[in-house]
Parts: structure tokens; C-alpha cells; sequence
């Protein structure tokens, strides 16, 4: 004869299944942590940005190390003197057909069949991202498909696909495309995404994220109208894809990482910066890019407190800072940061500014100041007081002035590594012209100089 369970005999039997349930799940989730190993456990707690990433996997991340940067950053920095100087001296006698004098673009853009040439763009870098070699010893990936359906097992010939691979890839496009992702494309090592020859946006979603990885290249892309993303299941490897918590909407987000290079992007109009480094991001370069349209440029240093970031040596040349912009162009902190031949056109607050006691080395970049009589200043010291920034290292030399810009200049003299920096002097400010002429992305056809 059958016995009529009471409520309260179902009320324990149903406790203890999910209990059970329960005890079972945390083993797994233990034994999933196990198999990932700290990199991408970490990568499972951090977000893509300062704001919010944890403070376990910031602890977690202390014991790690980022490898990349030199012990005496004057010296890459003479080295960049060097090659510009070269290269605007051999366009002066006539060596150059279709020379610049910007040694990144002459070294590859006046071949013709640069199209078949594409990986010697890995030989071109200068500055403290001059080592990035991106996918240069791996096999082409030809990104077949716009689509970003499903950011947990992109399909095949998709970008997200190409990205997340282990081996290393040189990733172009087969035709033209708007590329509106999903959630933040999450990058693996030893990638070069390279959209020369086709008119690629990555546009109206998530953005890059370079996270824990290093050797990478971002070449002639147009990345804006970045939208924060997240809480949600991404991959970041063929075998591996976590929980990522909200994503801020930084057009280029590298945490962590080191050997970046990110060169002729066009970046506008996202929700938080357009280029951001942090957490003991080294060994970069930013070169040749185009901004606009945007209020926080690029940030350079997770926050004051962070140390770790003492490391950062960012070298920022030949870009062009356009119309609409604001500040934080860049906004430093701790670090080496070298401003070498760049233009800035546009700001309404300040170009340059910092705290935590960064090392500005700014050398033959044209400043134009806005119209507005109280935003003449290149420099801004953020929040830090007169007798604090006074000893610390900024320096402009060969600078061009304009429209009553001035650059305010700190630290107790120069050092007998910064005298041999500068004695080999940035290129002319006059040439800045010529020499950022073909900043952002480029429209280049094959069988033609680009």
C-alpha cells in the first residue's frame, strides 16, 4: 500500500538534492580552475578595463611578470632619433621616390607589391614596441565573414575565430567590411590583424582587448563608436572561454600585456578611451594613427598606487590628434612615455597630462593651441601640487609651438642619458607635415605604392 509523503519529508528530500547539487558543481568549477591555470583563471575574474577589474586577480597578477621593458629607455629613444633622421636626410637627396621621411611608412609603402610582401611590415616597428612581430612566423588567415553570432564558438573564417587561435596568424580580409562584435574580441599571442587593402571598421559594439598576451599587431584598421559590453561567456582560446564581467567600451584595451605595436588606425567616439594600457603593459608603440572626435584619449597607467606600472615605456610618433578631441593625449602615469613627431591640432582642455611621476620625453611635435585663452597648456599635472611635479622629468625640445600653446617643463636638470637622448635631436617640427601626412587608416591597392 502506497504511503502519502508529508510536506515535510518532501521539504528534506528536496534539500538534500540540492545540496548534492551543489557540492557537485563547486567540484567542477574547482577542477575547471585547476586546468586553466592562473592565466586564465584570471582572465575569467578581469574585466577590460581599470574600472572593473578585481582585486583578487590584480593580487594574482602581482606574482606574475610582463617582459619587455629596457633598462635604459634613452636609448630606444635615440634609436627612434636615429632612424627618422635617416630616413628625412635620404628623402632630401633624393633616395626616396615616395619617401616621407617617416621611417614606418619607408619602409614599406613606396614597394608596389607590398601585397606580397605584407609580413615585412614586422620589420618596420621603431620605439619600445619595435619587437612586436605580431603573426610574422605563421601561416595567413583570411577573415571570410562579418558576423559575430556567437562569441563562445565563433564560426570559421570569422575575425573572433582567427584572433583566439594558439598559433601564431596573419590575419587579412578578403573584401570590405563593418564588423559589429558582440562582446570584446578577446586577442591570443602572436597576432597580426592587417587590414591594408581593404576598408575594415570594427564599429557599433565591443572593441579589442588585449589581455595577458604579448606580440601583437594592429595595422590599418577604423575602430570607433565602442559600446560597453559584457556579463557574459566569451572565448579567449580554443580551449578555454569565461564569464568577463563589463567591459568599459575603450576602442583598445592592453592589460598586462607586452611587444604591442598599433599602427594607421583611424579611432573615434567610443565610450571610454580609444587607446588604454595598464596594469604593467610595456613595450609599446602607437604610431601613425588618426584620433578623433573623442574626450579621453589614452590613458597610460592603471592609477597612482598601482607601481607595478613603472614599468610602461610607450613610444607615441607620427600620429595626428584631430578635430573634436579633448585631453589625455596622452594621460601618463609612473612610466617612460616618448611624444616624438607627432600633430596635434585639436584639444580643449590639455594634450599631454599626468601624475605619479612619469618621464614626458616630447621632442619635435607641432602643438596648436585651441582658441580659448585659458587652454593654451600642452601639460597638465593631474591633481598633484606645485612642489610635488616640480622634480619630476618633463621635457620638450624642437617642439613648434603655436597660437599661443606652451609646454611648462619640470625636473632638477637634464641626466647625462637624456643629453645623450636629445644631442641626436627629433626631426624638425617643420616637417611634421610631411611626416604625418598619412596618418590613420590608409587606402591602399595592390600593384601601387600605398
Amino acid at each position: 500500500m502506497a504511503v502519502a509523503a508529508s510536506p515535510k519529508w518532501l521539504s528534506l528530500l528536496l534539500l538534500a538534492h540540492l545540496l548534492l547539487l551543489s557540492s557537485a558543481a563547486a567540484s567542477l568549477l574547482d577542477s575547471s580552475i585547476a586546468r586553466k591555470g592562473l592565466k586564465e583563471a584570471a582572465a575569467d575574474e578581469a574585466s577590460s578595463s581599470s574600472s572593473s577589474t578585481t582585486t583578487s586577480m590584480a593580487e594574482e597578477f602581482e606574482r606574475t611578470s610582463v617582459v619587455g621593458a629596457v633598462d635604459d629607455p634613452e636609448l630606444v629613444a635615440s634609436e627612434v632619433h636615429m632612424s627618422i633622421n635617416n630616413h628625412t636626410a635620404r628623402r632630401s637627396l633624393g633616395y626616396l621616390s615616395c619617401g616621407t621621411g617617416n621611417p614606418v611608412d619607408d619602409c614599406w609603402r613606396c614597394d608596389p607589391e607590398w601585397h606580397l610582401h605584407r609580413k615585412r611590415l614586422a620589420d618596420c616597428g621603431i620605439g619600445f614596441g619595435r619587437n612586436a612581430i605580431g603573426g610574422r612566423d605563421g601561416r595567413y588567415y583570411v577573415v571570410t565573414d562579418a558576423g559575430d553570432d556567437d562569441p563562445v564558438n565563433p564560426r570559421p573564417g570569422t575575425l573572433r575565430h582567427a584572433v583566439i587561435q594558439d598559433e601564431p596568424l596573419w590575419i587579412v580580409f578578403k573584401r570590405d567590411m563593418v564588423i559589429t562584435l558582440k562582446q570584446e574580441l578577446i586577442m591570443n599571442s602572436f597576432k597580426t590583424i592587417d587590414g591594408r587593402g581593404r576598408s575594415v571598421h570594427v564599429a557599433n559594439g565591443a572593441c579589442l582587448t588585449i589581455q595577458f598576451i604579448t606580440n601583437v599587431i594592429i595595422e590599418n584598421l577604423n575602430i570607433h563608436d565602442c559600446k560597453p559590453t559584457g556579463n557574459a561567456m566569451v572565448r579567449s582560446s580554443p580551449s578555454h572561454y569565461g564569464w568577463r564581467t563589463m567591459a568599459d567600451g575603450d576602442a583598445v584595451s592592453i592589460f598586462g600585456s607586452s611587444h604591442i605595436w598599433v599602427d594607421h588606425c583611424s579611432l573615434s567616439n567610443c565610450a571610454d578611451g580609444l587607446i588604454d594600457a595598464i596594469m604593467g603593459s610595456t613595450a609599446i608603440t602607437i604610431s601613425n594613427n588618426y584620433f578623433t572626435h573623442h574626450n579621453e584619449v589614452m590613458l597610460l597607467g592603471h592609477s597612482d598606487s598601482y607601481k607595478r606600472d613603472k614599468v610602461m615605456q610607450v613610444t607615441i610618433a607620427f600620429n595626428h590628434f584631430g578635430e573634436g578631441l579633448i585631453q589625455r593625449m596622452p594621460r601618463c602615469r609612473h612610466g617612460y612615455f616618448h611624444v616624438v613627431n607627432n600633430d596635434y591640432t585639436h584639444w580643449e582642455m590639455y594634450a599631454i597630462g599626468g601624475s605619479a611621476e612619469p618621464t614626458i620625453n616630447s621632442q619635435g611635435n607641432r602643438y596648436l593651441a585651441p582658441a580659448n585663452p585659458w587652454a593654451k597648456e600642452v601639460t597638465k599635472r593631474v591633481e598633484t601640487a606645485d612642489n610635488v611635479w616640480r622634480s619630476w622629468n618633463w621635457r620638450s625640445e624642437g617642439d613648434l609651438l603655436l597660437n599661443g600653446a606652451y609646454f611648462t617643463p619640470s625636473g632638477a636638470g637634464a641626466s647625462a642619458s637624456y643629453s645623450r637622448a636629445s644631442s641626436l635631436g627629433a626631426k624638425s617640427s617643420s616637417m611634421i607635415g610631411s611626416i604625418t601626412s598619412g596618418a590613420g587608416s590608409l587606402s591602399c591597392r595592390r600593384g601601387r605604392q600605398c
